[in-house]
């Protein structure tokens, strides 16, 4: 839920306006909007590549998923295996474009443990997967939108360990 929806979701509970406060968090929020768009953008555009270079280096750390009996080997597994990161990557631009978790929460981390330990797949893997697609976003975007952007990847990842 948007700093807007929350802040008028709040103060219509308790019939009133919107405070002070609350108007200077939306009037931050609205103006850092157009750089909220732009890393999103930015992201979005450049999704194969992040993709790929994410998928490469955590083949090269994590050797063990691509190997046989690893949840990555194979052609298949493997293009499920960067699937997932390029749906992890979406849900990513969804918090930064929202300003918020709320939607990396409620559309793909409700239960994601339990799916992931339900089909065998390490959730450490998962895990360094999302810091790799990090590090290859963040070399795409300046210092201070990569820290903006990392925000939303650490999310991610905090909420699989």
């Amino acid at each position: 839920m948007s700093v807007i929806t929350k802040s008028i979701v709040n103060a219509d509970a308790e019939a009133r306006y919107l405070s002070p406060g609350e108007l200077d968090r939306i009037r931050s929020f609205v103006s850092s909007g157009e750089r909220r768009l732009r890393i999103a953008q930015t992201l979005t555009e450049s999704r194969e590549r992040i993709i790929k270079q994410a998928g490469d280096q955590l083949f090269q750390k994590r050797p063990d998923i691509v190997s046989p009996g690893g949840n990555a080997y194979g052609e298949e597994m493997t293009a499920t295996c960067l699937r997932d990161m390029d749906y992890y990557l979406r849900l990513i631009t969804y918090g930064i474009v929202s300003g918020d978790v709320t939607p990396i929460e409620e559309i793909g981390l409700v239960g994601v443990k339990e799916m992931y330990n339900s089909l065998g797949t390490p959730i450490p893997a998962v895990a360094e997967a999302i810091r790799c697609m990090k590090n290859v976003a963040s070399s795409l975007l300046s210092p201070e939108d990569a820290a903006e952007a990392g925000f939303y990847f650490d999310y991610v990842v905090s909420a699989m360990q």
